[in-house]
């Protein structure tokens, strides 16, 4: 897998998969088209982690656009960083999460081959598809963070006891996005 090729080594990971009724292209396709905003539930909450950083009035006039789809999600600091059509695609983003703001920074694919900048972290997030038969097959995400340095680590810890079961339930919402989208093709 492109993931474990670009992190093997991570600090902490969140996994999640979902049966698709559906082709792996199909699938794959959806991925690419998913309008993740469109899930009341995933705009609330991306709302609620930005909302520290619009009340405090650090970050540029960012908000979530009327969708959200992977290749929209650059305003927001992530990436694109690697691919496999139809199975694997890895998203990047860097920075202290931490923070009000976000400290996000989008990263580059020769970023990643130097060390982690003092003070912050890297996460790579990917959707992977196996095929289970003919007609459908496994939609997986996977999160991974590595943090630079101890300091960053256990700020990040803090951060991510809070954060990780809103970012559970989003990963999840977004696999079944993905599933609805990829199934009504059919």
């Amino acid at each position: 897998m492109l993931l474990d090729d670009l992190m093997p080594e991570y600090d902490v990971s969140e996994y999640h998969e979902i049966r698709v009724q559906s082709s792996v292209d199909r699938t794959y396709a959806a991925i690419k088209r998913a309008d993740f905003a469109a899930n009341p539930l995933v705009r609330a909450l991306l709302g609620i982690r930005a909302l520290p950083a619009r009340l405090s009035g650090r970050t540029p006039g960012r908000s979530l656009s009327a969708n959200l789809t992977l290749q929209s999600a650059e305003h927001f600091g992530f990436f694109t960083l690697a691919e496999i059509q139809s199975t694997e695609i890895v998203i990047a983003l860097q920075g202290k999460f931490w923070t009000v703001s976000g400290g996000t920074e989008c990263a580059t694919r020769d970023a990643l081959d130097k060390p982690i900048a003092p003070g912050t972290a890297r996460a790579v997030w990917n959707f992977s598809l196996q095929p289970t038969s003919g007609s459908s097959c496994r939609l997986a995400t996977e999160t991974r963070v590595q943090c630079a340095d101890a300091h960053s680590r256990r700020r990040f810890r803090v951060y991510w006891l809070f954060v990780r079961p809103g970012s559970g339930l989003i990963r999840r919402m977004m696999l079944r996005t993905i599933r609805d989208l990829a199934e009504r093709a059919d």
